[in-house]
Formats: C-alpha cells, structure tokens, sequence
C-alpha cells in the first residue's frame, strides 16, 4: 500500500460531560464512530463498533465485501450487549471509515458509512463529501424540501435514520476509489460537521499541509465556537510517489479514544 501518515485527535467539547466518539487507527484500516445511548452506552457501542472493524486490520486481502460483514458482527454485538445489559437498551453508533481492499489485483479505497459521521477527499485543492449521511434532515435537502444551509439548523438535524445496532441490521453504503498519491481523507463525527461549513474545513486542510497540524486546527476551529458535541478527527495523508521513496516502516498500532482523551489528546501515527 502507499505511505500514508495518520493523525487523529478528539475532544468532548464545551457542552458534553463524556465522550461517545471513537476512533480506530490500524495499518490499512481508520474508523471513526459516534456513539449514541447516554452516558455507559454511547460509549460502549462506539468501542464495540471498533473492535469488530479491527478485525479487518490482518495480513489477509481484503473484499469490499469483507466490510459489510464487520459492520454486521459489529451490530449483533450491540444489539446482544442491549439484551444482556437492560439498562443500555437502545444503545447504537454511526460508523465510517476508509479501508484498503482489492478489487481485480489491485489495490483500492473502500470508503464506508452508516450514520452521519462523514469521510471527505481531499485533493488537487478540492474539498469531496465521499459519504451520505444517514439522517432526516439528508432526506430532506435530496427531496430540495430545504437547502444545506438551512440542514445545518434544522430541528431535525440530530435525528439519524441508520446506525449499527439496528434491529433488522443496517445496510452499508460502501464506495471504492482508486489509491491516488497525494490526495487526504477526512474522517470526522458530526461534533465536526455540525460546527463548521465544508468551506471552512477545506480551508483549514488547504492551510495545512502536516495531517497532525490539520487534525489539531480542525478540533481548536470547533472549540472556538460552541463545540456543542464530542469531535473527532481522523486525517490520513496519502504519500506522493516521490515522498514514498526511502521511507521507513513503522508498526501501526489499533488504538480508540473514549473519555479519558482530554481536550489536549491527540494520536499521530507514521505508516506504510
């Protein structure tokens, strides 16, 4: 695979006691989750969501396919957790993610989603949302009932229309791209989205070119306005042909951030 470099950082914002968010950092696999159920069970869905996705961080080549299934051990596992734990029923958790798979012999992006957590491209100075949101006020700026503007204040803004820990499980989105270099991915909780426009958040990934610099101004942009949600970040940076030569590989670690991340957490993480 390309060399990327991976960075990643969260914060509980100025409104939440405790962070739901969660992230994944692997060798060929990054998640973000946004965990939803209230205080010991947003967070537990979220770590649960996680731990399924690391199952695709193996040597093995992986399908698009493979995605799908992880997604779904993930749901059986929150769902079981619900049964076993009543107090924790209704727990679930957006999911996305960006995943190296095969297609053909080559290799490929699978970008992934369910929920309204986002992953966004970033490349020839071009800001892309790659996901769909899976939310009432989507539904609606598709039917032109109201223009993304007015989406960002919507009463019905917050209300998601997929997770994973659905009963019937939830369908995937899953989109595959080719590996480009050069190019960035964004992987974010709506603690992001909900705070700043696609606009501001290019021009924070336009201003820098470091993904630890990013993902540490993406965070301090929301906590210099109201930072009403948990935020999480994840930016991975694609290598250039010519930034790839030489380098060394490091050993990638599988890592999710819950509340014990302070306002000063953040994971930066090399890789080949």
């Amino acid at each position: 695979m390309p060399n990327v470099r991976v960075s990643a950082r969260t914060d509980v914002g100025h409104h939440r006691s405790h962070n739901e968010d969660a992230w994944l950092v692997g060798q060929r696999v990054w998640v973000v989750a946004d965990g939803m159920g209230g205080h010991a069970a947003g967070d537990v869905a979220s770590r649960l969501a996680i731990t399924s996705l690391a199952d695709l961080d193996g040597p093995l080549e992986l399908a698009p396919s493979a995605v799908n299934a992880a997604v779904a051990t993930a749901n059986t596992a929150i769902l079981n957790h619900g049964a076993e734990n009543p107090d924790t029923r209704g727990l679930g958790t957006t999911v996305t993610g960006l995943v190296e798979v095969t297609v053909a012999g080559l290799a490929h992006w699978a970008v992934f989603n369910v929920g309204d957590s986002r992953v966004y491209r970033y490349a020839g100075g071009e800001l892309r949302r790659v996901t769909v949101d899976h939310s009432e006020v989507e539904e609606l700026v598709a039917e032109g009932l109201i223009d993304a503007e007015e989406a960002r204040t919507h009463p019905a803004r917050n209300i998601i229309t997929r997770s994973v820990g659905m009963r019937p499980a939830p369908s995937v989105d899953v989109w595959v791209l080719p590996q480009t270099p050069g190019e960035r991915f964004l992987l974010c909780s709506d603690g992001l989205t909900s705070e700043l426009t696609d606009a501001q958040i290019a021009s924070v990934l336009a201003a820098h070119d470091d993904s630890s610099e990013a993902a540490s101004a993406l965070v301090e942009a929301v906590l210099a306005a109201e930072a009403r949600d948990n935020v999480t970040v994840v930016v991975v940076d694609v290598a250039g042909a010519e930034q790839g030569a030489g380098d060394e590989a490091t050993v990638p670690r599988n890592l999710w951030a819950t509340d014990v991340w302070s306002s000063d957490a953040m994971l930066e993480e090399d890789q080949r």
